[in-house]
Formats: C-alpha cells, structure tokens, sequence
C-alpha cells in the first residue's frame, strides 16, 4: 500500500512536528519492527499506553466541564463509549491513519490497514506523540477538536440523569411555581464559552454553571432539587 508523506497527516491534525521521529514511532506498528530487528527500531506501543492515559484525561475533563450535572459514575460511562477501540479507530480512518502506518508484510497482507485495534492504537500512538513533542495544550486542541462534537450529541435522551424533567414533574403538582431560568453571566471565546444561569423555583434560588446553557441549566436544577429535598424534609 503506498504511504503518503506524514506531512499529510501534519495538516489534518494542524500540528508540525519538531521532532519528526516521535511521529515516525507513532505510526510504527509492532509487526513491521520484528521483521527487521537488526534495525533496532522501536515499535508505538509505549506510545500507545501513553497516548490511551492523555486521551482519558482530556475527554474526562471535557466531559466535567460539558455535563457538570452528572455524577461520576455517569461520567464514567459515557468516557468509556466515547474512548473506545471502534470509537478511535472511526477517528483514525477520518485522518487516513491506516495510509501512513508501517506494518509487516504479514499484517499488510492480512488487512491490517483496516482493523480496528491497529488502527486505534495508532491513533492513541499519535495522540502521545503530540503530547511529547508539543505538550498538554497541543495533545487537548488535538482531542477537543475530534470529540467535542461527540460530546455534544451526548443528552439525556441517551440515559442520562435529566434534572430540568425531573424538576419540571416536581412542580406541575404545585400550580403557579414553574422555574425560571436566567442566564445572568457568560464568559470566554465563542468556541469554549462558559455559562451561569440562575434559577428561581418554589422559595429556591440556585446558580448553575457549564460550557454550555443546557449543562449550566442542569446544574441549577439539580442544585433546586436538593434544596427543595432538603427543605421539605425539615418541614417533615
């Protein structure tokens, strides 16, 4: 198969290399270095391992900042369908990975270009090589730009906690208490703004916050649920 120049791969990423042989070790797969050991060159599974704790982290933390309404166990699930081995390996293909790896002649002849666990291997390979080479910041652009919009298909729909209905069930028994929702701060560019809404319902007041309207309103009604659980238990 031929390999296109990893300069290809560079500007899908948007990301230059300074040290051009981090990149050449990402996308060097295990089977293409035992068939020429004497070259003593080193295959990306220890960039592999590196590149799957980066990708965790960052997804996590956009995952916190986009929901922060869900607890962790919530969280944790939708990390683990989101930073997942077909999940990575449809984002490699998206950046043609399978053209630039090195693989064996073996695997070459067996598909390897196509499968899955190659594939995502050499994308969390990649992903630890930018991190290397240009640090924290330059690995989060990187991921933030391939799975931000994944995270944000995510919703309640999919079996997530939805606090707004669950708050709305609450107050349909009460007539003349619907909540109100005011966004009263908004910071940071447009691409990672970050949204306060207050929210006043049945004698509560709380302020929710998220990186979006939806998460910030979330948060507040979660916040009014304890409080009015709290509250009526006291009365109780």
């Amino acid at each position: 198969m031929p390999t296109p120049l990893p300069s290809t791969l560079e500007t899908l990423i948007e990301f230059t290399f300074k040290d051009k042989q981090l990149l050449e070790e990402a996308l060097r797969h295990s089977s293409f270095v035992n068939e020429a050991p004497e070259a003593g060159l080193r295959d990306n599974e220890r960039l592999e391992f590196l590149g799957d704790a980066v990708l965790n982290l960052v997804v996590g933390h956009i995952l916190l900042s986009c929901f922060s309404y869900l607890h962790e166990g919530d969280l944790s699930r939708m990390r683990a369908n989101l930073v997942n081995e077909q999940q990575l390996a449809q984002l490699a293909r998206s950046l043609s990975l399978g053209t630039v790896i090195k693989l064996g002649k073996g695997e070459a002849q067996s598909g390897g270009y196509e499968k899955n666990s190659i594939l995502a291997g050499a994308l969390e390979a990649l992903v630890a090589a930018v991190y290397l080479d240009g640090g924290f910041e330059a690995a989060f652009t990187i991921i933030q730009k391939a799975f931000l919009p994944l995270v944000q298909q995510l919703d309640s729909a999919n079996g997530h906690a939805d606090y707004k209905s669950q708050l709305q069930e609450l107050v349909q028994t009460r007539p003349g208490t619907m909540p109100s929702y005011t966004v009263i701060r908004e910071e940071g560019p447009d691409h990672a703004k970050t949204f306060w809404v207050q929210l006043r319902v049945m004698g509560a007041e709380t302020q929710g916050v998220g990186k979006s309207k939806k998460a910030a309103e979330q948060d507040a009604a979660r916040q009014a649920l304890a409080l009015i659980s709290h509250n009526q238990g006291h009365r109780a």
